[in-house]
């Protein structure tokens, strides 16, 4: 089959972790950088855009957010005769109006956690799917080493601007040597202690591989609405590089990975820490985590474990 990927270029991305995926599965795939393109052509990018779509001839277009990029007014055209499909992978709860519109115009809606799938059915997205990210084999592996100075006991990578996120890291901060890195973290608040911007590339393995415990902070309140066991992303790529990963406990996340085996969950600040302190005390039990929970993310819940259950209009059920 062959396969546009229409959102955002960059090997890094999501989009290029998709691609990949398809090319394991024995199909062609391509992305077309919506937002590169209309950055650099303005008003002319969509005409481009459907220019290099048409030159592909897909027999999928798969949109990510970022295909909005397009333009909602000309996407009609490039979805045209051809199978159409949605995978959102952002939280924010309501949904933002141009991604409810490009719920509609494809031909299913996919997303990553199960309060927004709930919300593009009651959009009229019919067929809409409950499907979570996964881990990228190419670019999420163990990193062999870390630089000296990104040795602590707990590490945070994740944006800065969600308020949510503050009160909590300082708590941990206070518990132990923590390390923030992360893009938008321009008015730092007390307490939280920010040592690098943000994290591209294989720089992430290496923030995994340099902290004894990698921590989960959701960055909404929406997402503790959660019953489906949608998670950031954040989850698979610290298991897949060989990290012990501490998060936010998740309605239904067990479905996925279970708490004491593949990772550790709180329910509260007070319980992470405490959770915390046994981790660091434990080598032994962070050995054990960080090969169950990789072994767990490689054999079940990669990139391309996801993409099979995408062609086939199906979403994430069981392990």
């Amino acid at each position: 089959m062959r396969i546009l990927i229409v959102g955002a270029a960059g090997n890094g991305r999501t989009e290029a972790s998709v691609a990949r995926a398809a090319r394991q599965l024995g199909h062609e795939a391509q992305v077309l950088d919506a937002l590169g393109w209309r950055r650099r052509l303005g008003a002319l990018a969509p005409w481009w855009l459907r220019w290099q779509a048409d030159a592909f001839a897909p027999e999928l277009v798969l949109c990510t957010r970022h295909a909005v990029s397009v333009g909602l007014e000309h996407l009609p055209g490039l979805l045209r005769r051809r199978r159409s499909a949605f995978w959102y992978f952002d939280a924010p709860s309501p949904l933002p109006e141009p991604v409810a519109r490009l719920a509609t115009l494809v031909d299913q809606a996919f997303a990553t956690y199960g309060y927004q799938r709930d919300a593009f059915l009651a959009l009229g997205a019919r067929g809409a799917q409950f499907l979570p990210q996964g881990a990228d084999p190419v670019l999420d592996t163990p990193a062999e080493s870390a630089p000296a100075g990104w040795q602590c006991e707990l590490s945070f990578v994740g944006s800065g601007q969600y308020p949510r996120r503050h009160p909590i890291l300082a708590a941990f901060a206070r518990a132990c040597r923590l390390q923030v890195r992360g893009p938008q973290w321009d008015n730092v608040p007390e307490g939280v202690p920010v040592v690098g911007g943000a994290v591209r590339g294989r720089e992430f393995a290496r923030a995994v591989r340099g902290a004894a415990v990698s921590l989960g902070v959701d960055a909404l309140e929406a997402q503790r609405q959660e019953r489906s066991g949608g998670t950031s992303n954040r989850l698979w790529r610290v298991l897949a590089c060989g990290g012990v990963f501490l998060g936010e406990a998740v309605e239904g996340l067990e479905q996925f990975v279970r708490d004491g085996e593949h990772a550790v969950f709180y329910r509260t600040v007070e319980d992470g820490v405490a959770r915390l302190r046994e981790l660091l005390a434990d080598e032994g039990l962070r050995r054990r985590l960080a090969s169950a929970g990789r072994a767990q993310v490689m054999a079940r819940h990669t990139y391309a474990d996801r993409l099979e259950l995408l062609l086939q209009g199906r979403g994430y059920t069981s392990t």
